[in-house]
C-alpha cells in the first residue's frame, strides 16, 4: 500500500464516499429529529362552536373544559376576534367588508396535559369534546407532526437499506482490490505453499490489507461528513435564527463515529477474507 499510495488511496476514497452517504442522510434525520422533538408534546385541538349556540355557551364550555384532568388549558377565541386576526393576516379587507354576517364560529383551544399528549389521549379528549352539545366540528392541528414522524420512520428505514446495499459495495470493492493484489504476488504464494505454508498463514496479510483499506475508508468518510455539516451549519443556523430558533447542525458525535470505524474495519476485514479465501484456496504449487 505504500509502494502504490494512489491505488490505496482511490479504494479508500471509493469506501469512503459509500460510507458517507448514509452518514449524512442519518444526520439530517437526526437533526431533523431534534428539530421536531419538542412539536408532539402539546397536541392543540381546536374545537368549534355551533353558529346558533348563544353567545354565553362559549365561556361556559371553556369553563368546563378546564375543570377536566386531562386539560392543562383553554384559550377562547371569539367570532369577532377571529375575523379580526383573519382580516390582518389575508389582506381581504375589502372583501370582507362585502360579507353581511360574521362566517367564523367561536372558537376554543384546548391544550391536552402532560399525561393526555399522546396519540390514545388526544383521541380520547377530542371524542369527549365532539360528544359535548354545541360542538360543530373538533380538529387536532398537530396531526400533520404523526404524519411528520411517520415520514422520518420510513427515511430511517431507506437510510438502513441505503447503507446496506452500500456496505455491500464496500465487500465488493474491497475483495476486487485484494484479488488484484492475489493475482499480483502469485508466485509469492506459490513458493511459500511450496515451503509448507498454510492458505491461513498466506491470508493473513491480505486480512491486515482490508483492515487498513477499511480504517482509511472509514476516516475519510468521517472526514467528508464533517466537513459537509461544516458547510451547512452556519446557513441552518441564520435559517433558525429567521424563525426565533436557538438550533444548531450537529455532527455524528464522537460514539457514533467510533462505530462507524468499527464497522467500515469489519466491512474491510471481510471483503479480504472472502476474496483471500477463495483465491488462495485456488493457488497451488505447479
Amino acid at each position: 500500500m505504500v509502494e502504490h499510495p494512489l491505488a490505496a488511496f482511490m479504494t479508500m476514497a471509493v469506501i469512503a464516499i459509500a460510507l458517507a452517504l448514509p452518514l449524512l442522510l442519518n444526520v439530517f434525520l437526526q437533526n431533523t429529529r431534534t428539530a421536531t422533538a419538542n412539536w408532539n408534546q402539546v397536541f392543540d385541538i381546536s374545537v368549534y362552536l355551533d353558529k346558533k349556540a348563544p353567545g354565553t355557551r362559549v365561556q361556559a364550555l371553556a369553563k368546563q373544559l378546564r375543570s377536566r384532568a386531562d386539560v392543562a388549558a383553554v384559550r377562547v377565541i371569539t367570532a369577532d376576534e377571529a375575523l379580526l386576526q383573519f382580516r390582518r393576516a389575508s389582506g381581504f379587507g375589502n372583501a370582507l367588508d362585502a360579507l353581511r354576517d360574521n362566517p367564523l364560529p367561536d372558537t376554543l383551544v384546548v391544550t391536552p396535559a402532560l399525561g393526555a399528549s399522546t396519540p390514545a389521549g388526544t383521541e380520547g379528549l377530542r371524542r369527549a369534546i365532539a360528544a359535548t352539545a354545541d360542538v360543530q366540528a373538533v380538529q387536532i392541528d398537530t396531526e400533520w407532526v404523526q404524519r411528520l414522524y411517520t415520514m422520518l420512520d420510513i427515511l430511517r428505514r431507506i437510510i438502513w437499506l441505503t447503507g446496506a446495499l452500500l456496505g455491500l459495495g464496500v465487500v465488493l470493492v474491497v475483495g476486487n482490490t485484494i484479488r488484484l493484489d492475489i493475482l499480483n504476488r502469485r508466485a509469492e504464494i506459490e513458493v511459500m505453499k511450496l515451503v509448507g505454508a498454510t492458505d491461513g498463514f498466506a491470508r493473513r496479510p491480505f486480512l491486515y490489507s482490508g483492515v487498513w483499506y477499511g480504517l482509511g475508508g472509514g476516516l475519510l468518510a468521517l472526514i467528508l461528513v464533517a466537513v459537509a455539516v461544516g458547510m451547512l451549519a452556519k446557513p441552518v443556523e441564520t435559517l433558525a435564527g429567521l424563525y426565533g430558533s436557538q438550533f444548531r447542525l450537529s455532527g455524528l458525535g464522537l460514539d457514533l463515529g467510533a462505530a462507524v470505524l468499527g464497522v467500515s474495519i469489519g466491512l474491510g476485514w471481510f471483503g479480504s477474507w472472502l476474496a483471500a479465501t477463495r483465491h488462495i484456496r485456488a493457488i497451488e504449487p505447479t
